[in-house]
């Protein structure tokens, strides 16, 4: 899987207010993961989030805003500098998506409590998304954490 592109997207596109096309979810799920997460490319948030996007990350904490996002992620990177994300199967529904992920990456600073032990990890995950046709509005994403702290200890 190259670039966090789906291995399965079963997405089709969707029209907002009769003939004004709007950005499927599946592409805003895409960026997500390939340009915010993979790439780290904060200048792609403002046009992925939306100003008061929610999310529950796979680690389990709450934000709201892109700002409560960015902090979140530069949590994760502070933890595991090549943190990355995989979707292995995305399925759309209107303005609803949800993800298979696998995550992976180098135990390279403080996560889960732990100090950095250079371990290699990888860990299951499943996301749900809504958006309103322009940005992504929530995410809610849980983690397998009992395997990732197994291989973190």
């Amino acid at each position: 899987m190259l670039e966090g592109a789906p291995a399965v997207a079963r997405c089709a596109v969707r029209r907002h207010h009769g003939s004004v096309p709007t950005e499927p979810i599946s592409a805003l799920v895409g960026r997500f993961y390939r340009e915010l997460w993979n790439a780290w490319d904060d200048s792609a948030v403002g046009a992925t989030l939306s100003p008061e996007f929610t999310f529950r990350g796979s680690l389990g904490q709450e934000t709201s805003g892109r700002d409560g996002w960015r902090r979140y992620r530069d949590q994760v990177r502070s933890g595991s500098a090549d943190f990355w994300n995989e979707v292995v199967e995305l399925v759309c529904e209107g303005d609803r998506a949800a993800a298979r992920l696998r995550y992976t990456g180098t135990h390279t600073g403080p996560l889960l409590g732990l100090p950095a032990t250079q371990r290699r990890f990888q860990y299951a995950g499943a996301a749900f998304f809504s958006s309103d046709g322009q940005w992504l509005t929530s995410a809610w994403i849980l983690g397998d954490l009992d395997s990732l702290r197994r291989q973190l200890t």
